[in-house]
């Protein structure tokens, strides 16, 4: 969803104008530009540029982020999938002189179609018996994108898969407690226990790492088809079970407790959806592979997101955001702290409460 530009987060036009004609993206210095941003997401900043009868994103980090916010790796990876995959935007012009916009950024293509937003899901009243098609579609896809050969398209170099999971698990912890604002005792049982869990073989491939129905790109509401996958900032090779369990991890469904279907706010739960364990054997049916160690890879799914959110809270505790949506993240990092926990507790992914 495109509104007006948050205070704070305004983009210089003049110089911006003047990248864009310098890389050939415009013709005239002069013409009017309009610029909205995106509302939807908590991450890098994203911008919609409608100038010359011509529409680009600008992708961006925010003030003050802890970790992460590669613009110049994730443009990389949309230049490298521009090779062999046809499901990424197009990346034009990435740069890193701060003095045109205050921050490194990068210009892609803007891709049009249906987005299932939270806000878009509730407006659009998409028929519940749409939602298998779309499930579907969705699942396909990221298996599509398991598939891809990632030496073909130049992506070798983009990560290190072997000891992937080791590294996630001891890395994820450290900025989780590098954020962390109160002692939340669930989130530190859940870093000993996925410690002495993990698995120490699993397959390779490339992954998404925020694979989830809002950051893909419908063609149309016959939902067949998606034109495109956004937000590639955590994109890199790994284990692709470890992209399964971030998705799941995501994927409320109508037998959780109101404070975790609140926390996501996302129409998996509706009926026409598969549950989470129905998504799992979706992608073993698509891949011909078991997912083992199950909880491990939802209760892994649950911690990065709650150090996800924890960060950015992290950034609006110390003032470095006052966009006031940011202020209750630290809820969210509770209870999907608890959530993880009883999963553990449970031996299980589904009704664990």
């Amino acid at each position: 969803m495109e509104q007006k530009v948050r205070k704070g987060e305004e983009l210089n036009e003049i110089n911006l104008k003047k990248f864009l004609k310098e890389n050939d993206l415009i013709s005239d210095v002069k013409s009017e530009l309009n610029i909205l941003q995106f509302s939807n997401g908590f991450s890098n900043l994203t911008y919609s540029l409608a100038i010359e009868n011509k529409e680009y994103v600008i992708r961006k980090p925010p003030k003050g982020a802890v970790y992460g916010h590669d613009m110049n790796r994730e443009f990389k990876v949309l230049k490298g999938l521009n090779n062999g995959f046809d499901k990424a935007p197009i990346a034009y012009a990435y740069s890193e002189d701060n003095s045109i916009i205050g921050t490194s950024f990068y210009i892609m293509e803007k891709v049009n179609g249906k987005i299932i937003t939270p806000r878009e899901f509730k407006e659009r009243s998409i028929p519940n018996e749409d939602y298998s098609t779309i499930s579907k579609t969705w699942l396909k896809t990221f298996v599509e994108l398991h598939n891809l050969d990632y030496n073909k398209i130049g992506l070798s170099e983009l990560g290190k898969p072997d000891g992937y999971v080791e590294r996630q698990v001891r890395n994820w912890g450290k900025q989780y407690l590098k954020a962390a604002t109160e002692e939340i005792k669930e989130a530190e049982l859940i870093m000993n226990w996925l410690d002495k869990n993990k698995p120490t073989k699993y397959k390779h491939s490339l992954i998404h790492n925020d694979y989830k129905y809002d950051n893909v790109v419908f063609s149309s509401n016959s939902w067949s088809k998606i034109n495109s996958i956004l937000d590639w900032e955590m994109c890199t090779i790994g284990d692709p079970l470890m992209d399964l369990g971030t998705s799941i991890a995501y994927w409320a469904e109508s037998s959780d407790p109101p404070q975790l279907k609140s926390t996501f706010n996302y129409p998996t739960s509706i009926k026409g959806n598969p549950s989470r364990l129905g998504v799992v054997e979706m992608y073993e049916k698509e891949t011909g592979v078991p997912v083992n160690n199950l909880v491990f890879y939802y209760v892994f799914g649950l911690f990065k997101i709650a150090v996800i959110v924890q960060q950015i809270f992290y950034r609006y505790n110390k003032g470095l955001t006052t966009n006031e949506k940011f202020k209750d993240l630290n809820k969210i990092t509770k209870i999907l702290s608890k959530t993880g926990w009883q999963s553990i507790q449970k031996n299980r992914i589904e009704n664990i409460f």
